[in-house]
């Protein structure tokens, strides 16, 4: 269905060095990258320019609107987003979704990966210290920094700081005319090696998505739709809130089909169970 097929990588910042030979050596396609559309239009971390709608619909309009401009069928885009871990408390995370495309054969597959590996910071700085110290933090300058005047202040903004010399000239010209700087890491991947292997993580898990095949159909992207609770207790066997198994749906037919046990566990530890440690 894809061999030797172009696959757009709607993206300005690299990500293409990590998803293009994953999908060329495993689908036989042909990646390429463009700069037709401006990805930036939909929105961008340091906020000059504000996400409209959320990740998903961001993520769908990315490429709908790449394959548009470049009139191209074939299309993969991610879309990032940070803040605070959703269950993990007082932890940083990177929750990127990535999204496959295919409007010859309306195929849409999406995974997501959520990860702690991030260096996602940002503080308002009044002396040289401080800032050197947020740096250390954030793995400068291999992963770069951004300076602005205040949080919502879009006025000046200096992206990409990736040498000492600059981020302490930049730092000193913001202080001299407001008495602090806006310091945040720079989330683009291409200068944020951190979040490129998480996007390579989601790209793999992408690319696992798009060879699953419905049974019945053969659509590609037969993936889990929903898990199951009910995984027994080992000590009482009444049901817990654990999964006890997934389900897999075709978007195409409907198919679905029941997996059993997918962490390959049979029963759950009675810690985990309401009736034996209320």
């Amino acid at each position: 269905m894809f061999y030797d097929r172009r696959l757009l990588i709607a993206t300005k910042h690299g990500k293409e060095k990590v998803i293009a030979p994953l999908f060329e050596k495993s689908l036989g396609v042909a990646c390429f990258v463009s700069d037709k559309f401006d990805t930036d239009l939909l929105g961008t971390f340091s906020g000059e320019v504000s996400r409209k709608d959320d990740a998903l619909t961001t993520l769908r309009n990315k490429c709908l609107l790449a394959a548009e401009k470049n009139q191209c069928d074939l299309v993969i885009a991610s879309e990032g987003s940070f803040g605070a871990h959703p269950s993990v408390f007082f932890a940083s995370a990177d929750d990127e979704l990535m999204m496959f495309m295919d409007t010859k054969n309306n195929i849409e597959i999406v995974v997501r990966e959520l990860s702690l590996e991030t260096n996602f910071n940002a503080s308002t700085i009044t002396n040289e210290v401080d800032l050197l110290e947020f740096a250390h933090r954030a793995q400068f300058p291999t992963h770069s920094l951004i300076l602005k005047q205040s949080e919502s202040n879009f006025n000046k903004i200096i992206k990409g700081i990736n040498d000492l010399e600059n981020l302490k000239k930049h730092f000193g010209a913001f202080k001299n005319q407001n008495g602090a700087a806006y310091v945040e890491t720079d989330m683009r991947a291409h200068l944020n090696p951190t979040r490129m292997m998480v996007i390579e993580k989601a790209a793999a898990k992408l690319l696992l998505a798009v060879q699953s095949k419905c049974p019945q159909c053969e659509t590609p992207g037969f993936t889990i739709s929903k898990a199951l609770e009910g995984l027994p207790c080992s000590w009482c066997n009444h049901p817990t809130s654990s999964t006890l198994s997934f389900l897999y749906t075709c978007k195409k037919c409907e198919f679905t089909k029941e997996v059993l046990y997918p962490h390959q566990k049979t029963a759950e530890d009675p810690t985990y169970c309401n009736l034996c440690n209320p």
